[in-house]
């Protein structure tokens, strides 16, 4: 769902020499990942139970991690499929 009010402007960082003319073309388009595809979220149970122990474990409250998986686009193309296959518990220090 689009939604214009979440939508904020970038801006690229000032540099010494420009790349590209900066003067905006053409009309505003939002950049959204769900503005033109759907998408499923899919995670490995292996996973999910290594993050859950890893959290009931953990002393903290809050604690860091990575999920790490792939993103593809569906065969048909109106989808995209986030699929979670690993869990990373990261580093104190």
């Amino acid at each position: 769902r689009f939604v214009p009010e979440r939508m904020v402007p970038f801006s690229f960082p000032l540099s010494k020499y420009a790349l590209w003319d900066p003067v905006p073309m053409g009309g505003v388009i939002g950049s959204h990942i769900t503005y033109y595809r759907n998408p499923k979220l899919s995670m490995m149970e292996k996973t999910l139970r290594l993050a859950y122990r890893h959290a009931k474990q953990n002393e903290k409250k809050l604690f860091s991690c990575f999920l790490l998986g792939t993103l593809a686009v569906d065969e048909d193309g109106e989808g995209i499929t986030l699929t979670i296959d690993r869990f990373d518990p990261g580093r104190e220090v």
